[in-house]
């Protein structure tokens, strides 16, 4: 319900109870907050080839934290053969790096890359391979990098 209908509806109800406003405010303020807040960018969904997809989602859990969003799976005519070993690899932005990365050392994540800082960058990070292979970035953002540290040598 639109905040201008929940409001017109709450001076409807306190006309005969004045104790509905109350009860209706914390209603009213969510409504409102939820128009005004801006909504979420934009959501990247990559769709990363598994031969045994189960057993995928079963090690994305507990050594990243993933939790899979139920949609429609796709099996490709090859059986689920089509990645291959480091076929792409994803970047994730987690909150605590050297945290996630003990809990995917714990769980048997293959370490391609320990941690380290990188300072130019801006940001933490480490990369692990699931069990078929696949590389997974994890970042921190420590800060936002200045734009000249961001150039590569030889640039302008």
């Amino acid at each position: 319900m639109k905040p201008v209908d929940l409001a017109r509806k709450l001076r409807r109800e306190a006309a005969f109870e004045p104790a509905a406003l109350d009860r209706g405010k914390a209603v009213l303020m969510a409504a409102i907050r939820q128009e005004i807040e801006p909504t979420r960018g934009q959501t990247i969904v990559p769709q990363v080839p598994y031969e045994n997809v189960s057993a995928a989602l079963s090690f994305l859990e507990r050594a990243f934290g993933f939790r899979e969003i139920p949609t429609a799976r796709l099996v490709s005519a090859d059986g689920g053969k089509s990645g291959g070993i480091e076929s792409q690899y994803i970047s994730v932005y987690v909150d605590e790096v050297d945290a996630h990365y003990q809990r995917a050392v714990a769980a048997g994540a293959r370490i391609a890359n320990e941690l380290r800082t990188q300072a130019q960058w801006g940001h933490r990070t480490y990369e692990a391979l699931d069990p078929e292979g696949h590389r997974w970035r994890f970042h921190q953002l420590l800060r936002e990098p200045r734009s000249e540290q961001r150039r590569r040598p030889g640039q302008n």
